[in-house]
């Protein structure tokens, strides 16, 4: 039996699964899982990589216990953020894309280059915390003095554990800075924000073998293996791992929504520009994708209003309110704010008046962002869709769900399964 392990690792958690095929289906078991949440230093929302890779090294260790004979692992996780390299050491923050420092860089990038014309070169849509941004941040506070290496936090964690350093098709994708035709790294982009061309090397592909763990990574953790790139943007390994019959659109539902469909080329058309739709990288397809706030709006209000209360008590205070107030669940004022209730206050004027109402207002808020980013997909790419599968940690939630398919007329497939770790580990299959 061939057993390889994904490492899949979110904005509030990670998980270490290992996988084997087995009667023509990839068969799982979690072994270890952890916290992640960003932290805050000086002003600054920064992930804490030390202390991530410790729980990285303690969850490959957990699954050689139970897996001794394990061919392979990779890493998966969010995408746009990295560390910065001087040579094999890390120039510390590592700032988290919630934090506000673009807020600076943002108009002095597109002083260079209007978003318009950014997009017709990537055709990523903006957001704030896109990799460009973060960049030129560092470029304009000096971070970038004798930088020899930016690792996106898949790839960093994988150079921590293998020795190896590669820049990954997928992850890069998100961040702003690839040609969409090419799906390399765009030097014209480059050239004109004045950042080192160094910094921006030939992309790899999913399925690249890095090599073994180093010896001491091996020693730690009671044996070895090979280290594989998969489509270490999550979203790419979760679309990966959709068992789906034909091509729909898909909602990879978790901290964030992602909702989008596989197409064979990149649409950078005044359409997509005008529905801020992305093309990300996927494994032989484009994946045209918009990014929605997600699961994201309802773990802060909890926290804010409820965080002892389970998710199955929240969900029925919600079905029970009759409120009708929505907001626009995408609006950057969710983004990081201080108090998520706070948010909603000022957003609906104060208007919602039980726990149950802020609730309900956040999910009927997201099956409307659903709805109104599906007509967009279907306007920019001349198909209309019967289904809409929903995979990952929000396609447990039945009554968003039920929302959802009120709102957007589609049949909704409901998959709550680990589609992240499926594809993660689809991929290493193919190569052991």
């Amino acid at each position: 039996m061939k057993y390889c392990l994904a490492i899949d690792i979110g904005a509030s958690s990670g998980r270490h699964i290992v996988g084997w095929e087995e009667n023509g289906a990839i068969q799982t078991h979690e072994v270890y899982r952890f916290p992640n949440g960003v932290k805050e230093l000086d002003g600054h929302l920064v992930w804490d990589m030390e202390e991530l890779l410790k729980y990285v090294v303690a969850g490959i260790r957990e699954a050689f216990q139970a897996y001794p004979d394990i061919q392979s692992l990779s890493v998966d996780t969010w995408g746009v953020d990295y560390v910065l390299m001087k040579g094999d050491q890390e120039v510390w923050p590592c700032y988290a894309y919630r934090d506000s420092r673009t807020d600076r860089s943002i108009p002095e990038v597109h002083k260079i280059m209007p978003f318009e014309e950014l997009y017709r070169h990537t055709g990523i849509q903006f957001q704030t915390f896109n990799t460009i941004y973060q960049l030129y941040d560092d470029k304009m506070t000096g971070r970038l003095e004798g930088i020899t290496d930016t690792l996106m936090i898949p790839e960093y964690l994988m150079y921590k554990l293998s020795g190896v350093k590669a820049r990954e098709y997928t992850e890069a994708s998100t961040g702003g800075m690839l040609n969409a035709q090419t799906g390399e790294f765009d030097m014209q982009i480059v050239d004109a924000l004045g950042l080192p061309r160094h910094l921006f090397p030939k992309l790899s592909q999913p399925g690249t073998v890095l090599g073994n763990l180093r010896p001491e990574i091996a020693q730690a953790v009671g044996g070895d293996c090979k280290v594989v790139l998969c489509a270490t943007h999550d979203t790419g390994s979760a679309v990966e791992g959709i068992p789906m019959e034909g091509n729909h659109p898909f909602i990879s539902s978790g901290t964030w929504s992602l909702l989008g469909v596989k197409i064979p080329k990149p649409l950078t058309d005044e359409g997509s520009y005008r529905a801020n739709y992305a093309n990300e990288g996927g494994v032989g397809y484009i994946r045209y994708l918009k990014n929605i706030m997600g699961m994201w709006l309802i773990n802060e209000l909890k926290r804010d209003l409820c965080p002892d209360t389970p998710f199955p008590e929240i969900v029925k205070m919600a079905e029970e309110s009759t409120c009708d107030i929505l907001v626009d669940a995408n609006a950057q004022e969710f983004l990081a704010p201080k108090s998520m209730k706070e948010a909603f206050d000022q957003a609906t004027e104060g208007k919602l008046q039980s726990v149950g109402d802020y609730f309900r207002c956040a999910y009927r808020s997201l099956a409307v962002c659903y709805r109104n980013a599906l007509n967009n997909l279907e306007a920019n790419t001349g198909t209309k869709y019967e289904k809409l599968y929903i995979v990952g940690g929000g396609a447990k939630n039945q009554f968003l769900n039920r929302l959802t398919e009120e709102a957007t007329g589609k049949k909704v497939v409901a998959l709550p399964i680990e589609a992240t770790a499926l594809g993660n580990l689809k991929i290493q299959l193919e190569v052991n």
